[in-house]
C-alpha cells in the first residue's frame, strides 16, 4: 500500500526531470501522461484496499483513506485529459510562435511537479507537510499562469502570488497556533501534527488558540480555494493560464486546497464545538455563490465565465460542508469529481475557441455548433454538466447537498442558494447559446483540433456520462470517506 502512495509521486517527479534533461517533445510529453495515468491507477487500485479505516504508512508521513483516494482519482482523471490535450496545446502554441522550446520545456517540467505536489497534499499524514505541498503548488502555478510572458498574464501572475502568499501565510500561523495547542496536551509532541494524533486529542485542545488556528486556517486555505474575500485572484489566473493548465487549476487545485479543511473541520469541531466552522463556511460559501453569480451576469468573456462559475461551485462545496453530515460530505465529494470532469472539457474547449480567433470575449466567438461539431458538441456537454441537467452526476450531487441543508435546518441557505444559482444558471445560459447557436460572423476563421485534444475532450465525456449513469463503486467510496471523517448522520 505505501508503494501505492508513493510511486504517483516518483512517477510525477520522474516525468518532470525526463522533461527537463531531454526538453520538450512528443516523447518526453508521453511521460506525464503516464505519470497522470499512474496516480489514477493508484488511486483505484486503493480504493479497493483501503477499506473502513485509514492506514498510515512510511513511518507515519503518508496516509490513505477514502478521502485521499477520491482526490487521487480526481487529480489522476483530470491530470490524464489535461497532460494529453497538453500535447496538441504546446504544438500548436509553438506554431503561432507563443512560446519557445524553452517556454515548452518550462511547462512540460512544471506540469507533472505540479501533479505530484497536489499528491503529496493529499497522501500526506501531516498538517505541516501538507501546507508545504499547497505552497508549492502555489509556487509552479505561479509560472505556468505566466506562461505566455504577455503583460496581462504577468499581472494574473502577480496577482495570483500576492493574494495566495498572504493566505498561505496565515494558514501556516493557523498551522503553528495548532501545533502549539497540540503540544501542551499530546504525549508525543513529536507527531503533535500528525492527523490521527490531532483527532486523538482534538477534545482536550486549547479552545481559545484552536479557535485562533482554525479561523487562520479557513481564511488561508480559503484564500486558495478561491472564497470570497480572497477571491479576486482567481478569475484573473484562469483566463490567462494555458487551457489545460487551467483545467488543473480548476477542477483538481482547488478541490485539493478544500480537502484540508475537510480534514481540519473533525479536529477543530471537537475542540470548540461545530458552531464555529459551521457558520465561517456557511457565510463565506453564501458569499462566494453570491458573487460569482453577480459576475457571470456582467462578464463577457469566456474563460472568465468558466472562473466564476468554478467560484460557485467552490461556494457550494463550502455550503455542503458547513451542513457537515455524511450525506453532505458524500454529495460534496461526488460534485468535486463531476465538477472537474466537466469542468476539464470546458476549458479544454475554450483553449480551442482561443486559439482560433485569437480572443477569448464572447461577441467574438459565436456559431461554434454550425462550424465544429466536436468542439460545439463537447462545449454544450460541458456546459449541461456545468448546469446539473440530468443525467450528469452533478445533478444528483446538488440535490444531495440541497437534502443534507433542509436536514441539517439550513433550509433559509438552502432557499438563498437556489435564488443564487438561477442567476448564474441564466447568465450561463445566455453566454453559451450565444457561443454555441449564435450566427456566425463574416471571416469566421476554422477551429481547428490536434488530435490529442480530440481524444482529451472525447474521454471526458464519457467520463462524464458514465460517472453521470452510475457512480458504481464510487458511491461507496465517497460514503466511507464521510464516515471516516467522524461525521454525524
Amino acid at each position: 500500500m505505501t508503494l501505492l502512495l508513493i510511486a504517483p509521486m516518483l512517477a510525477s517527479l520522474c516525468a518532470a526531470i525526463v522533461t527537463l534533461a531531454l526538453g520538450w517533445r512528443r516523447i518526453t510529453a508521453a511521460t506525464s501522461v503516464l505519470a497522470a495515468l499512474t496516480i489514477l491507477g493508484c488511486g483505484i487500485a486503493l480504493g479497493f484496499r483501503v477499506g473502513s479505516a485509514p492506514h498510515v504508512l512510511a513511518a507515519g508521513l503518508l496516509r490513505a483513506d477514502a478521502l485521499s483516494v477520491v482526490m487521487l482519482i480526481v487529480i489522476g482523471a483530470v491530470g490524464t485529459l489535461s497532460t494529453i490535450a497538453g500535447i496538441g496545446y504546446i504544438e500548436t502554441e509553438l506554431d503561432h510562435g507563443h512560446t519557445d522550446p524553452a517556454g515548452a520545456r518550462l511547462y512540460g517540467t512544471l506540469t507533472p511537479t505540479f501533479l505530484a505536489a497536489m499528491v503529496l497534499a493529499v497522501s500526506a499524514n501531516n498538517i505541516g507537510v501538507i501546507w508545504v505541498a499547497i505552497e508549492a503548488t502555489t509556487v509552479i502555478t505561479a509560472f505556468l499562469v505566466g506562461h505566455r510572458r504577455t503583460r496581462t498574464a504577468l499581472e494574473a501572475t502577480w496577482k495570483y502570488v500576492i493574494i495566495c502568499s498572504v493566505g498561505i501565510a496565515m494558514a501556516f500561523l493557523g498551522t503553528i497556533l495548532l501545533y502549539y495547542a497540540a503540544q501542551h496536551v499530546s504525549q508525543d509532541p513529536g507527531h503533535a501534527l500528525d492527523l490521527g494524533g490531532l483527532t486523538a486529542i482534538a477534545s482536550r485542545l486549547d479552545g481559545g488558540v484552536t479557535r485562533l488556528a482554525g479561523g487562520l486556517l479557513l481564511i488561508g486555505y480559503g484564500a486558495k480555494v478561491g472564497l470570497v474575500p480572497f477571491h479576486t485572484w482567481l478569475a484573473d489566473a484562469h483566463s490567462q493560464s494555458p487551457a489545460p493548465v487551467a483545467a488543473l487549476e480548476s477542477g483538481v487545485l482547488l478541490a485539493v486546497a478544500f480537502s484540508v479543511l475537510l480534514r481540519i473541520k473533525p479536529i477543530i469541531d471537537a475542540a470548540v464545538g461545530t458552531g464555529f466552522l459551521r457558520w465561517g463556511l456557511l457565510i463565506v460559501g453564501l458569499a462566494t455563490v453570491g458573487v460569482a453569480a453577480m459576475l457571470l451576469t456582467v462578464t463577457r468573456d469566456l474563460k472568465r465565465m468558466l472562473a466564476y462559475s468554478s467560484m460557485e461551485n467552490m461556494g457550494l462545496i463550502a455550503i455542503a460542508a458547513a451542513a457537515g453530515t455524511k450525506l453532505a460530505i458524500a454529495a460534496l465529494l461526488l460534485h468535486v469529481v463531476a465538477h472537474g470532469l466537466g469542468k476539464t472539457v470546458l476549458f479544454l474547449t475554450s483553449g480551442l475557441l482561443e486559439a482560433a480567433h485569437n480572443s477569448t470575449a464572447i461577441a467574438d466567438i459565436t456559431g461554434v455548433v454550425v462550424r465544429s461539431r466536436l468542439t460545439g458538441g463537447c462545449f454544450a456537454i460541458g456546459v449541461m454538466v456545468l448546469l446539473g441537467l440530468p443525467p450528469f452526476a452533478m445533478f444528483a450531487s446538488e440535490l444531495s447537498i440541497s437534502r443534507a441543508l433542509a436536514d441539517a435546518r439550513l433550509a433559509w441557505a438552502l432557499g438563498i442558494v437556489l435564488l443564487l444559482i438561477v442567476i448564474a444558471f441564466a447568465a450561463v445560459v445566455r453566454n453559451s447559446v450565444s457561443i454555441l447557436l449564435g450566427e456566425p460572423l463574416p471571416g469566421s476563421p476554422a477551429i481547428p483540433v490536434p488530435a490529442t485534444i480530440a481524444v482529451a475532450l472525447l474521454v471526458g465525456v464519457a467520463a462524464s456520462f458514465a460517472l453521470g449513469v452510475t457512480a458504481g463503486p464510487l458511491a461507496a467510496l465517497l460514503r466511507s470517506a464521510a464516515a471516516q471523517l467522524g461525521l454525524p448522520q
